[in-house]
């Protein structure tokens, strides 16, 4: 049983990916392999009076590679910073070890002067650009930004504001052959998991005129447009959306076997 300045691998497992989460930290050397835990930011142990207080108010989960001294630092010098800050029990290997996901940091863009990540897209979005963006804030960079524009000004936004473009035909992150935007982050991010799998098919089905692919895509489909008519701003549209997309993955994770009569 892990200490109280300590997390279990299943512990954690269970609150990653959901709103409210902790903010993970990854204090591993940068040579350390191509992979963090979803979400999971890398910083330097050795400077962490420098950054450590751009997490206060936050709970933080700080990981080294074996859940020994330099996790274990710095997470004391978080707490007496006045942080809440906890070690994961046995580390980046033991989470390795359990088979749970990690996130191939290769596809990351580039991060800003605020370690943000920002990105762009079609203004106006539907079901795609409000999706890819809940992926991304809950499993790639919480902090992440999005840019909604015209069309027609997708790349050159993109190259005047560092941004990587999606599902706007330029780049990478686009539709595949039968596989929408959304499918290609699970892949190229290595989250295929079983609820993200399960919630893809939910969001291939309502985005590419399939709404009968599953049971679920169709009301996606209406709850989208629906929620693209309340609002004229496509940030605060993204906003509201948000927690849709968190209780479709509740469901996918852990919901699938109950029924209501």
């Amino acid at each position: 049983m892990p200490s109280p300045t300590e997390i279990s691998v299943a512990q954690l497992s269970r609150i990653i990916g959901l709103p409210g989460a902790p903010v993970l930290v990854d204090v591993r050397p940068h040579d350390d392999g191509g992979s963090v835990l979803p979400a999971a930011r890398r910083m330097e142990a050795q400077t962490v009076s420098a950054w450590g207080h751009n997490f206060s108010g936050r709970r933080v989960i700080v990981y080294c590679r074996d859940g020994g001294a330099t996790g274990e630092g710095t997470a004391a010098w978080l707490r007496q910073a006045g942080i809440d800050a906890q070690t994961l029990e046995g580390g980046f290997e033991a989470w390795r070890e359990a088979g749970q996901p990690l996130l191939c940091v290769d596809r990351l863009p580039e991060r800003d002067a605020a370690g943000r990540t920002t990105w762009v897209t079609r203004a106006r979005p539907k079901i795609i650009r409000i999706a890819c963006p809940w992926l991304i804030r809950r499993f790639i960079d919480p902090a992440a930004v999005f840019l909604y524009v015209a069309p027609s000004e997708v790349t050159a936004v993109a190259e005047r504001f560092k941004a990587t473009p999606f599902d706007s035909g330029d780049g990478i992150w686009n539709d595949r052959a039968d596989a929408c935007t959304f499918d290609v982050m699970l892949e190229e991010f290595n989250l295929k998991t079983r609820p993200l799998s399960r919630l893809a098919a939910i969001i291939r089905g309502a985005d590419t005129g399939k709404p009968d692919l599953t049971l679920q895509s169709g009301g996606l489909l209406a709850i989208s447009l629906g929620y693209s008519r309340m609002f004229r701003e496509d940030v605060a549209q993204l906003d509201a959306t948000l927690p849709v997309y968190d209780a479709l993955y509740r469901w996918c994770r852990d919901g699938t076997e109950e029924t209501h009569g």
